[in-house]
């Protein structure tokens, strides 16, 4: 029988986290490499990547930046060829990085749609494909981490407007996870998701300032998402914990898919 302590070490794992610099991206960060993993984190600015390097290392946490920006079409195999050239393999891929579009749907443009699709859908498949098929596939092993949202899961009060292209991507990152579980667990490969609710975000700023009474009303548990509550579901996803675990999503939002 295997410890349980040890199906959660990540020691000589790498992890990517695309979207690392902040927010939900670094928080999962913190909690990979608390366990052990070799760190890799992505995003466009690199003002945020070197303040978010310099915050995994006052937790001890050593951790790579790559400035690249995955709404482009060179980027993922821009992304993939950087890390893999640093630390050889991947063996977690997080696809974090996300956008989103605030306008009523009436009023969404091709280029607001194409711009959202593009980061959220589009490129989150061509960076998994690349990792998977130059890191994971030929070794028989991996971790992939997609972040969706309850915005894929279900609609949206009628009040709350101007996010459908956010939803609709989410909804299909909800898919793509149970397609892919399905296709690569043959390599051994496990593809899961986890669907946050509301956490105080960038993102989030707009609608939270508008309507967190209605939101926190419709959370039985009565709060935003904190700084903690992503790690222990991201450390079981990505770890040999999960390694009966595929194809699933998992929402992390104070319960208000349940109400």
């Amino acid at each position: 029988m295997t410890a349980l302590k040890s199906l959660f070490d990540l020691t000589g794992k790498r992890a990517l986290i695309t979207g690392g610099s902040r927010g939900l991206g670094l928080q999962i960060a913190e909690a990979l490499g608390e366990y052990g993993a070799t760190i890799a984190i992505s995003a466009r600015k690199a003002d945020e990547l070197d303040e978010a390097v310099r915050h995994l290392a006052s937790k001890g946490i050593a951790a790579t930046a790559h400035i690249v920006d995955l709404g482009k079409p060179e980027g993922p195999k821009a992304l993939a060829d950087a890390v893999l050239a640093l630390h050889s393999e991947v063996d977690i891929l997080v696809n974090n990085a996300g956008a989103t579009w605030g306008a009523p749907a009436a009023d969404v443009t091709p280029e607001a749609w194409a711009r959202v699709m593009n980061l959220n859908v589009n490129n989150l498949f061509f960076l998994t494909q690349e990792i998977a098929r130059r890191s994971m596939i030929p070794r028989r092993a991996g971790k992939i981490l997609n972040i969706a949202s309850i915005a894929g899961l279900r609609g949206h009060h009628p009040d709350i407007t101007g996010t459908i292209p956010y939803n609709t991507s989410k909804g299909a990152v909800v898919n793509l996870t149970r397609a892919l579980a399905a296709e690569w667990g043959p390599h051994n490969i496990t593809v899961n998701a986890i669907a946050p609710g509301f956490f105080p975000s960038k993102m989030t700023k707009g609608i939270l300032g508008q309507f967190e009474t209605q939101v926190l009303h419709h959370t039985p548990l009565g709060k935003l998402g904190n700084n903690d509550d992503m790690k222990g579901a991201a450390l079981l996803f990505c770890s040999a914990a999960s390694g009966h675990i595929t194809g699933q999503i998992l929402a992390i939002d104070g319960g208000t898919m349940v109400v």
